[in-house]
């Protein structure tokens, strides 16, 4: 089936819903897995509808330009576009952002680092500056201020495309007044202490990015952490022992191939400090936790 033969196909039969998800259902089921849910996700983004909506209405009838977007859409998808990027939206720690190919797409394991800087904010009242190093989408600095109303976080990349989106996501959920976007390359550039900095800094071995199934579309600036996938963590660790505040909290996600290597480094960059490596919900090392 080519890229107009969907098109036709639901234009020449009856072109209603219950109709297009059924040639959908066809279609997708041939590369992709949950090929109902999928459709029924992509339908309901080209009609702006909720899918509880496209469901309850089998006999709506798209107009012309509307299936030539969803044909479009499905045809981008089986070439292997990532579904964020044709969404241009993903969920992220139950919010919704903004993402683009100029930015990562928000991964689930990530959830994990969010969820332990909340908790060590909530057990910590009057620890309420934080940083987020790298921040891409913005996903970490906004989640942390949506979930600890008195908190500021200042976020920093050294890419300007990607605090853009990043600024654009904490616009949307009205955070402006506590989020603070600047083009800094890690942590360096920043003066005074912290008592949070955050950090999910590209950690993929240069030699194994082709093994992350998005890799072609995702920006490499974002995966590629160097020979070990340690080059900027190890940048980091040496700039931050003036950048953390006494009793303090730094959480950096790590690849879960560099546990090890990961916690030796953070123990020799902060002898004197509480490291500990936190494994994820499947049992891999995937973050490092320095409390000063």
């Amino acid at each position: 089936m080519n890229q107009t033969d969907l098109q036709q196909q639901i234009l020449m039969a009856d072109p209603n819903l219950g109709n297009i998800l059924s040639k959908l259902h066809t279609k997708l089921n041939q590369k992709t897995e949950a090929p109902r849910d999928l459709g029924l996700l992509l339908t309901s983004h080209i009609l702006q509808k909720p899918k509880t909506w496209v469901l309850a209405h089998p006999e709506f009838t798209p107009d012309a330009d509307q299936v030539a977007q969803l044909d479009k859409l499905v045809n981008r998808l089986q070439a292997g576009e990532p579904l964020p990027y044709l969404l241009k939206s993903w969920e992220f720690y139950g919010i919704k952002f903004l993402v683009t190919p100029d930015v990562l797409i928000p991964r689930p394991e990530t959830e994990m680092l969010v969820e332990t800087a909340i908790a060590w904010l909530q057990s910590h009242p009057q620890k309420r500056l934080a940083a987020d190093v790298g921040t891409g989408s913005g996903c970490i600095a906004v989640a942390l201020a949506k979930n600890v109303p008195d908190i500021k976080v200042f976020a920093c990349d050294r890419h300007l495309k990607a605090l853009n989106i990043a600024q654009r996501n904490a616009h949307t959920h009205d955070l402006d007044k506590r989020l603070f976007f600047t083009n800094a390359d890690l942590i360096q550039p920043f003066s005074g202490q912290f008592d949070l900095i955050c950090a999910n800094l590209p950690y993929i071995p240069t030699q194994n990015i082709t093994e992350v199934n998005t890799f072609s579309h995702e920006p490499s600036h974002a995966l590629d952490g160097g020979a070990d996938g340690l080059q900027l963590i190890r940048q980091l660790l040496k700039q931050m022992p003036t950048r953390i505040a006494s009793s303090g909290m730094i959480l950096m996600e790590i690849e879960a191939g560099a546990g090890k290597t990961s916690l030796a480094l953070a123990k020799a960059a902060f002898p004197k400090a509480s490291v500990h490596l936190k494994k994820d919900l499947a049992e891999r090392d995937r973050l490092i936790m320095i409390q000063t």
